[in-house]
């Protein structure tokens, strides 16, 4: 299964330098078409361009340091660099969107002059080059949060290219030159929502939030199903990157299991439950063993504890 990952993990950081090389190409383009032409819709989207470059090369970085093996002092390795390099990503899409924005309304009420049949150029490059991107990025989108941030990236820039060409368009047929501002408020629309979503993912992660497509109250019936298990408590679930799911849980079982050594089959039953019946599957699982008397033992110790440090206890009073 390590293998596998490796090999996913490989396959997925080739694509994203190929689409690294081809968005700094372009890049380069349209910081030379909107100098040329003076385009604020070229120059959202070469601002656009620039932050996927940054968050492309830093993808690019985090996909090698995911490959990295676990040591001593990181049990799980360098995996939530994925996480920090789609955060850093969506926080710098955030920054070209709201200035995009504000830049758009500005030329909507002065707009300067911008030659549309150089704009449809550049466009036309940008989007034949996002075009061959999302083609190589297609196959590994769903390979994690950042294979699926960078194709939305590029995905957003094909959308931006379509709205340069659109906006070069209208300009060379009509010389309605506004309409470089409103592709560019277009592009900034694209961007800021996206950006926003990606954020609230990360943050998800970071928080130890429980992976969206698992209900815990689902997992917790289903470990109370299996035989011999009396109650489950402590039930956590969370995410070291976006795609590997953790568990950690104290299961309580009848006494005798304890006493025939049926706990470790009970164990092994376990983790093969909450191993095979979710999805995504949850591999990685630490499940404690108590008997009933001890449960109970805790229980009680934790209502004492609770009526001690309780305003007017027999502690508090005599402290």
């Amino acid at each position: 299964m390590g293998a596998g990952h490796s090999h996913g993990e490989g396959q997925s950081r080739r694509r994203l330098g190929v689409v690294l090389g081809l968005t700094a190409v372009v890049f380069l383009a349209e910081v030379l078409g909107a100098v040329v032409t003076g385009s604020l819709a070229l120059l959202t989207d070469a601002g656009h361009m620039l932050v996927d470059v940054l968050g492309l090369g830093m993808a690019f970085f985090a996909a090698g340091l995911m490959l990295r093996p676990a040591t001593g002092r990181r049990t799980w390795g360098l995996r939530r660099a994925e996480v920090l390099a789609a955060g850093a990503q969506a926080t710098l899409l955030t920054v070209v969107g709201l200035y995009a924005v504000g830049e758009g309304i500005s030329r909507l009420a002065d707009p300067p002059e911008v030659p549309g049949p150089e704009l449809l150029a550049f466009g036309v490059v940008g989007l034949a080059a996002n075009v061959i991107g999302l083609l190589v990025l297609h196959g590994g989108r769903h390979q994690g949060l950042n294979m699926r941030a960078a194709f939305l990236e590029v995905a957003a820039d094909a959308l931006g290219s379509v709205a340069v060409i659109a906006a070069a368009a209208v300009i060379w047929t009509t010389g309605w030159t506004r309409a470089d501002a409103v592709a560019g408020i277009l592009i900034a629309v694209i961007i800021i929502p996206r950006a926003f979503f990606i954020l609230r993912e990360v943050l998800h992660i970071l928080l130890e939030g429980t992976p969206p497509q698992i209900d815990v109250g689902e997992v917790r019936r289903h470990i109370l199903s299996r035989p011999h298990v009396l109650g489950v408590h402590d039930l956590h679930i969370s995410l070291i990157d976006s795609k590997m799911p953790v568990l950690t849980a104290h299961v309580v079982l009848e006494d005798e299991c304890f006493r025939d050594e049926c706990a470790p089959e009970i164990l092994q039953d376990l983790q093969a439950c909450v191993g095979e019946h979710f999805e995504p599957a949850i591999t990685h699982s630490t499940f404690q063993l108590e008997r009933a008397g001890h449960a109970r033992r805790e229980h009680l110790a934790g209502l004492c504890g609770a009526s001690d440090d309780a305003p007017g206890s027999r502690r508090g009073r005599l402290s």
